[in-house]
């Protein structure tokens, strides 16, 4: 009788153990780079949406300075709320009183977690009179800072981008 000789191919347990162990290491070392990109993309869009707000409540001052929004003489000419930015408001100079749009949408504060908040909810609103380091709602919205708590990568807390 003869033995046959065979080859058993395959992996031990061994290897398999260091195999597991470093794609483990290799993960772990990824994730946090995945968590610096990904708040590197909120806080993009931060930028770019208070970019948006601020653009678009400058723009209405200015409509207003200019003539083309009627202004009462106790109003400081920015617009009342941020609704009225992407509601529109009439021009008294067009014939066919057709309406100046300042935004399409209000965009939303990205790190603002409670999704029951509408968009303009999900900002601090800063009126004309009152000051930088203790924003106050008013009769106006003359700035917008982010509600949220957390500082960003620069270390600088996000209220006061």
């Amino acid at each position: 009788m003869k033995l046959s000789s065979r080859k058993l191919s395959g992996f031990t347990l061994i290897e398999l153990m260091v195999a597991l162990v470093l794609l483990a290491l290799i993960l772990s070392s990824a994730a946090p780079v995945m968590q610096i990109t990904a708040k590197r993309a909120k806080e993009q869009e931060l930028k770019r949406n208070l970019w948006q707000l601020r653009d678009a409540i400058d723009a209405y001052k200015k409509a207003v300075d200019d003539g083309l929004i009627k202004k009462s003489p106790g109003q400081t000419g920015y617009p009342p709320n941020l609704q009225i930015l992407v509601q529109g408001v009439e021009n008294p100079r067009d014939p066919k009183k057709r309406k100046i749009h300042f935004l399409r949408s209000i965009p939303r504060d990205p790190f603002v977690p409670d999704p029951e908040l509408s968009n303009e909810a999900s900002w601090g609103k800063r009126s004309y009179t009152s000051s930088f380091e203790e924003p106050a709602e008013g009769d106006d919205v003359y700035d917008v800072y982010s509600l949220s708590s957390d500082t960003g990568l620069n270390q600088q807390p996000y209220r006061e981008w």
